[in-house]
């Protein structure tokens, strides 16, 4: 699967996630490019989109976008934090669906 890394997410998460071609948005040149232009980026050149930016659901309309959204949620965006959700990460991925919103995360953050 092709999946964008926002860049707001470490970009070494990209070795936690094999079997997949992932780029991250400054390895795009979309580094300093806002939501809704890179979710449309995106939909055109990937199959998801990761991101730790919890309000994109509210400030965008998804489902105009033809990419599956997934979003980290962990106490902070450092790869630390973000590594346990890998497993649940790649779980997600396998039913991702272009234009939904998934929540990856943990309990009790």
């Amino acid at each position: 699967m092709k999946i964008l890394l926002d860049e707001c997410v470490d970009w070494r998460l990209k070795r936690h996630l094999p079997g997949h071609e992932v780029k991250t948005a400054q390895d795009m040149g979309w580094a300093t490019i806002k939501n809704g232009e890179l979710l449309k980026l995106a939909a055109a050149e990937f199959e998801a989109f990761v991101t730790v930016d919890r309000n994109l659901s509210f400030q965008q309309n998804t489902s105009a976008y033809a990419v599956a959204i997934i979003v980290l949620q962990a106490k902070t965006n450092r790869l630390s934090d973000l590594t346990p959700l890998t497993p649940r990460l790649l779980e997600a991925l396998k039913t991702a669906q272009p234009s939904e919103v998934t929540i990856v995360g943990e309990a009790n953050t």
